[in-house]
């Protein structure tokens, strides 16, 4: 059985993994495109995106930031837009 603090962090990973997509696509990078700026494989950034359990570092969601030219508090963003 799943606990509930595992179940909140499973869900803001979810939440990170869905932002990063929406402001990749809104870039107009594709996740190649996005990994080969992070020096990142394909599958990570793939993990990230998906609903696949992927941890990431805080320097690592700055970097995406920057290449995605958004404020890494975006990321936390629960709003479905």
């Amino acid at each position: 059985m799943i606990s509930m603090a595992e179940k909140k962090k499973s869900d803001i990973y979810n939440v990170i993994g869905k932002n990063i997509k929406k402001y990749r696509i809104k870039k107009g990078l594709k996740q190649r495109e996005l990994a080969e700026a992070l020096y990142l494989s394909d599958s990570f950034i793939a993990k990230l995106e998906s609903v696949t359990h992927q941890t990431i570092s805080i320097d690592t969601l700055e970097e995406i930031a920057n290449v995605l030219e958004c404020d890494i508090r975006n990321f936390f963003d629960k709003d479905d837009d």
